[in-house]
């Protein structure tokens, strides 16, 4: 049986089913505007938690109880749409330690054929590009991208190692100076990107990468599910890291509840706009 949502804004009497919740109703390519849509996604526990350390002293992790089937379809469906993933060192640093999983491309199995047939009828690439942003330059690249003929760019500050620099483009991948010191600017790597045609891009990275892009006004779209549950902790991340913002006005265009996924919690599933003053 197909796994029905309750709609709870916009009201409505309505269950919906989850499977192409964000790919057709939500779809990115029914908003008509030239300006780049920019979205994330965050999974956080009721008390704000989006990883934790069990032993308070190694890195933050995300919880494997934290995670759902379900959650997982809706991320998969919002990285469909993206012609373009944006990451950072920190990801692929993790991502070859095998402390984290590979997200950096769409499944090709049986269970997922339908969002690359999906799209392959927008005509987008089988794989979207990956732009990973780093001021340290310090990582290594994971091999699912050659495999995977995915464009890869790394962008970094102006301020960059040159000897680092000249390193990545030997190996043959271009490297985008966005931004004036060593770090990544928002607007100057979407502008950057954008020149290049790229126009959906899917945050796969964390708060920090989340900071830089609502502080640079270019963030259009949070998707955010709360799962039903409580983790505590004393070393934790947060949705969003870094000094205070002038926030953005966060519209909600939609909120959805699953009484009980497949791990056994509840959670809430919401879309909310950005508007900038």
């Amino acid at each position: 049986m197909a796994k029905k949502l309750l709609q709870l804004f916009p009201q409505s009497a309505e269950s919906l089913e989850l499977k192409n919740l964000y790919l057709y109703r939500h779809s990115w390519f029914k908003t008509n505007t030239k300006q780049p849509i920019v979205a994330a996604n965050f999974l956080s526990s009721l008390d704000g938690r989006i990883a934790i350390s069990p032993d308070g002293k190694s890195n933050a992790e995300l919880p494997k109880s934290l995670t759902s089937q379900e959650d997982f379809r809706l991320f998969l469906e919002l990285h469909a749409q993206a012609d373009c993933l944006i990451t950072h060192a920190g990801y692929m640093r993790s991502l070859s330690e095998e402390k984290l999983g590979n997200i950096l491309q769409i499944p090709t199995g049986r269970d997922h054929e339908d969002l690359s047939n999906w799209r392959e009828l927008q005509g987008l690439s089988p794989q979207p590009a990956v732009v990973i942003a780093s001021s340290s330059l310090d990582f290594r690249m994971h091999p699912s991208l050659k495999e995977n003929n995915q464009q890869v760019f790394i962008a970094t500050g102006q301020n960059a190692d040159a000897n680092k620099v000249k390193y990545w483009q030997n190996e043959g991948y271009e490297v985008l100076t966005t931004g004036k010191s060593t770090l990544v600017e928002g607007k100057a790597l979407i502008d950057a990107l954008n020149a290049k045609s790229y126009k959906h891009f899917y945050l796969i990275a964390g708060p920090k990468m989340l900071h830089t892009m609502i502080d640079d006004k270019q963030l259009t779209n949070i998707y955010l599910t709360h799962a039903q549950q409580l983790l505590g902790g004393n070393m934790f991340s947060t949705v969003l890291d870094g000094d205070v913002l002038n926030t953005p006005i966060l519209g909600l265009q939609s909120l959805y509840y699953d009484k009980s996924s497949e791990n056994g919690h509840g959670q809430f599933f919401s879309h909310y706009e950005c508007q900038y003053e």
